[in-house]
């Protein structure tokens, strides 16, 4: 059922080489398209709180329920996770990965580098969430969509 990168490269080594890209695009010329943004500090500080308490929240409640965390190996969950974060987003933890990268796009202050992160939905969607929702409707069914149609895939 896998094809190409479909669940291949672990979500945290996609954020690395999004940021690395984000920092080689700025550092290749890091005037023509510099973006001026006012409390840049205050902007980073918020959105790495966020990162940080959104990305270990959803770890702890899937120790909470004992199931995996790994997300190259969805069909190992033992079970729907739907309580604390995961009532208001289905991938918590992708969502703290993107806190981060637009904290690392504001603090570059680069036109490019911040549409570059945004790019990091689109392939987290397309390469690692649909390929994960695939996997755990075939398993939970029922339960699963009723959960996908009950909360939202990012935020």
């Amino acid at each position: 059922m896998r094809k190409g990168l479909e669940l291949k490269i672990p979500p945290v080594v996609v954020f690395v080489i999004f940021a690395a890209v984000m920092y080689g695009i700025h550092a290749v010329d890091s005037t023509w398209l510099f973006l001026y943004i006012p409390l840049k500090v205050v902007w980073i500080g918020l959105l790495v709180l966020i990162s940080g308490y959104v990305g270990v929240s959803g770890v702890r409640e899937f120790h909470r329920s004992s199931t995996t965390v790994d997300p190259t190996r969805p069909h190992k969950a033992s079970k729907i996770v739907d309580s604390g974060v995961f009532s208001v987003t289905r991938n918590p933890m992708y969502v703290a990965l993107y806190c981060l990268l637009l904290a690392w796009g504001i603090y570059l202050e680069d036109v490019l580098s911040l549409l570059l992160s945004v790019l990091f939905i689109v392939y987290m969607t397309r390469f690692q969430i649909r390929p994960e929702e695939e996997i755990l409707e075939d398993k939970f069914g029922s339960e699963y969509r009723a959960y996908k149609a009950k909360v939202r895939r990012w935020i």
